[in-house]
């Protein structure tokens, strides 16, 4: 590692210890920003990787950030791989919006909720012969496979599934993702590659692990945020119940991710949480314990997480106080950040802060004033990563340069 490498980790792991580091640490959330300053366009991050990768690696080390945001995030799966499986779920770059859009989740109710029963009593099963179907068109061959109980029959089933394995649509799924398979496993060593050559360089990604809490699986994959808000009145101990049979996937999948890529950092992205979605008391019991929870074993396994509080977390502030001290990055959207200073300046190191329409429409002066003013105030004694409160796919370069110059210049502690 370089010695600038070292010292931006320092840096970081002062901030998050809720020490005082030398400056205020950067954390450039560049997403697909990169592609638009190289001449590519948004789609190209699907279907160029080395391009892609070439793109970001130029602006990383133009920017010299202290951490960066995980070049894979925006494409969450190669563009070849989406083709291939039929995506339904998502429109991305080029595929159903226009090729410099950023990527859209395509919300329904792909689970019924007469269909938690089933979801219940076998979710690999739903999940395999209801769910993939209805997500992924040209996967629809395995809604023809049976109830995957019956594997427990062993051998007296080897005929049977030899038969089912051979009907057309059954095996055009199965050599559907193995093709994809194929890809994904091209794509990820490429990412590994270009994180491990970052961090020679002395730049290190803000995570490899991702992990959603329970109820936004439930809320944005399966049932849709109408059907979720439906089901905490309707059938809310079903609800609870799915809740603690996806938790162990969720936990376990992030610490196996952690520990393959060698990033301590898990980012949990939370979407229905916020003060708008729902009551004090329905947070209460149908958010907060499976987020708590999480947050504690995530750290008992000696990981970080980095949860971003999407929207406003205002009359959340006081449960994340309950939190270990010196263990969070806490991300924040749109909450209010001297408040959230108040509140949270002896639990967790504080992330954001700059608006991104202010990156997009502001002007040097005003830029310089706000990044002045976030660092005198949530920068205070430490304990602060200055970040956007969101990527920076639309912000005016020249903006963020400003940005970046003012928050290493005038961010340093005395």
């Amino acid at each position: 590692m370089t010695q600038a490498g070292a010292a931006r980790r320092k840096r970081v792991s002062d901030a998050l210890e809720l020490k005082v580091p030398d400056r205020v640490p950067f954390f450039l959330g560049q997403n697909y920003l990169p592609a638009r300053l190289s001449g590519l366009t948004y789609r190209d991050a699907y279907y160029k990787l080395d391009e892609w990768l070439e793109a970001n690696k130029k602006y990383i080390i133009e920017c010299d950030p202290d951490i960066y945001f995980a070049v894979d995030a925006p494409v969450i799966t190669p563009g070849p791989v989406h083709d291939l499986w039929g995506t339904l779920q998502m429109k991305w770059p080029g595929q159903g919006i226009d090729a410099n859009s950023s990527h859209q989740f395509v919300e329904d109710e792909y689970m019924k909720q007469d269909e938690y029963d089933h979801f219940l009593d076998d979710p690999t099963d739903f999940l395999i012969r209801v769910y993939y179907p209805r997500v992924f068109k040209n996967l629809e061959g395995l809604g023809m496979l049976p109830p995957l109980k019956i594997m427990a029959y062993g051998c007296y089933t080897g005929g049977l599934m030899a038969g089912l394995l051979a009907i057309p649509q059954v095996t055009a799924a199965l050599e559907t993702m193995l093709e994809a398979s194929k890809l994904g496993a091209e794509w990820n060593m490429k990412f590994a590659r270009f994180h491990k050559e970052m961090e020679e360089l002395g730049y290190f990604s803000s995570w490899a692990a991702p992990a959603i809490v329970p109820f936004d699986i439930i809320s944005d994959l399966l049932r849709g945020m109408r059907g979720a808000m439906m089901d905490m009145f309707k059938v809310p101990d079903k609800l609870l119940a799915a809740q603690e049979k996806l938790y162990p996937m969720v936990l376990g999948s992030a610490i196996q991710a952690a520990r393959m890529s060698g990033n301590p950092r898990v980012f949990i992205p939370l979407h229905r949480g916020a003060d708008g979605f729902m009551s004090i008391q329905q947070f209460e019991k149908f958010y907060w314990p499976n987020l708590k929870k999480l947050f504690l074993d995530i750290i008992d396994e000696g990981l970080t997480p980095i949860p971003f509080f999407e929207g406003t977390y205002d009359k959340r502030l006081e449960y994340l106080a309950e939190l270990p001290k010196g263990k969070i990055l806490g991300m924040f959207d749109r909450s209010d950040m001297v408040r959230v200073k108040e509140v949270l300046k002896d639990t967790m190191c504080i992330v954001g802060g700059m608006p991104v329409s202010l990156l997009q429409t502001g002007t040097p002066e005003s830029v310089t004033e706000y990044t002045k003013k976030l660092i005198d105030t949530v920068g205070k004694d430490g304990g602060f990563i200055m970040t956007a409160s969101s990527v920076l796919d639309e912000a005016n370069p020249e903006l963020v340069k400003v940005w970046i110059d003012v928050t290493r210049e005038y961010g340093v502690y005395h």
